[in-house]
């Protein structure tokens, strides 16, 4: 982009003699400080809506106007826009995760209040056919399961059974006093009264049961 040059000085022409041909201002010599200024006037930016081209550089500190929210234009972006736009991706309630940086969001993101969340637990969806999970933050579970206090207990019972045994007869019609015949004796059902009891007491952070898990910052905004 170049700047007006006057060609001539034409207030050195008053400092000359009357008669001196050079007193005169020339015609040619307007239509050059014309043409010059044309020429500059075209190569300078217009105020409303200019194009620029090459490599543009913004001073420090140059205030521009902020897009409507969700222009997805080429227009430029103030730095209030695209805090907005942050702002917009991060509504109260939302959660952030952070794997090594422990900094408040409110800090490292420049909005909103910040609580730290959820420590020492893991997030589950929302399941409105769960009664365990059908209410946001609702919280459960244990880190060690508890053992209570507990008897087996077993009855044994008798569903009968035979008694073998050997009887002797003696009579006129065996052959002889010794003969000998066998007998069986059924017994009756019955509870044997046998019972067998195993007592074992509970005891907590005996059984602990974790999911593989990863340790992470995680913060929740408030306002």
């Amino acid at each position: 982009m170049s700047n007006y040059t006057k060609s001539t000085n034409f207030a050195t022409k008053d400092a000359l003699v009357s008669g001196n041909a050079l007193k005169i201002v020339k015609g040619t010599e307007i239509d050059t400080e014309f043409n010059n200024i044309a020429t500059a006037v075209a190569t300078k930016a217009d105020l409303a809506s200019p194009t620029f081209t090459g490599t543009p550089t913004l001073p420090t500190g140059t205030i521009g106007v902020t897009q409507s929210f969700g222009n997805s234009a080429t227009s430029l972006a103030t730095t209030a826009f695209v805090q907005a736009a942050l702002a917009a991706l991060h509504p109260v309630g939302s959660i952030y995760i952070n794997a090594t940086n422990s900094t408040n969001p409110a800090t490292l993101l420049g909005f909103g209040t910040w609580s730290a969340f959820g420590a020492g637990r893991v997030m589950v969806g929302f399941d409105s056919g769960n009664v365990l999970f059908d209410t946001a933050e609702e919280t459960g579970g244990s880190a060690n399961a508890t053992l209570p206090s507990h008897t087996h207990t077993a009855t044994v019972t008798d569903p009968g059974h035979f008694h073998g045994g050997v009887v002797n007869f003696t009579g006129s019609s065996f052959t002889g006093p010794n003969d000998r015949g066998s007998s069986n004796t059924n017994t009756s059902s019955a509870v044997t009264g046998i019972t067998v009891t195993n007592s074992t007491e509970g005891a907590n952070a005996t059984n602990a049961n974790y999911q593989p898990y990863i340790t992470v910052y995680i913060w929740k905004r408030t306002a």
